[in-house]
């Protein structure tokens, strides 16, 4: 099974500059060894069951509020039986179909 979930997590109350912050909970996804990667707006982690996924979610959350009065979390999840490697997969497929030719419009 594969449970891929993408999230953030942003420190309210804090002023503007929240990158040191936000770092901590990065740290905590990429010390959990499971295979991630973070952009400009989310962090995506890949799991084999929902609660590995949402316990590192719950450990990077905790790491912000230790920091930070309050924390606003956004969470996006795709839970697919059979799936493997899901992360890599799913943009595979994408560039796949992006460097096929094009039929005539």
């Amino acid at each position: 099974m594969s449970v891929l979930v993408a999230f953030s997590v942003t420190p309210l109350g804090v002023g503007e500059g929240v990158g040191e912050i936000v770092a901590e909970a990065v740290r905590v996804v990429r010390e959990s060894g499971l295979p991630n990667r973070t952009d400009a707006m989310f962090t995506v982690i890949e799991a084999e069951t929902w609660a590995e996924a949402m316990a590192v979610v719950q450990r990077a959350v905790e790491a912000v509020a230790a920091r930070s009065p309050r924390v606003s979390t956004v969470i996006k999840a795709d839970w697919r039986e059979g799936a493997t490697d899901a992360m890599t997969a799913k943009v595979e497929s994408v560039e796949r179909h992006l460097a096929a030719p094009q039929p005539p419009s």
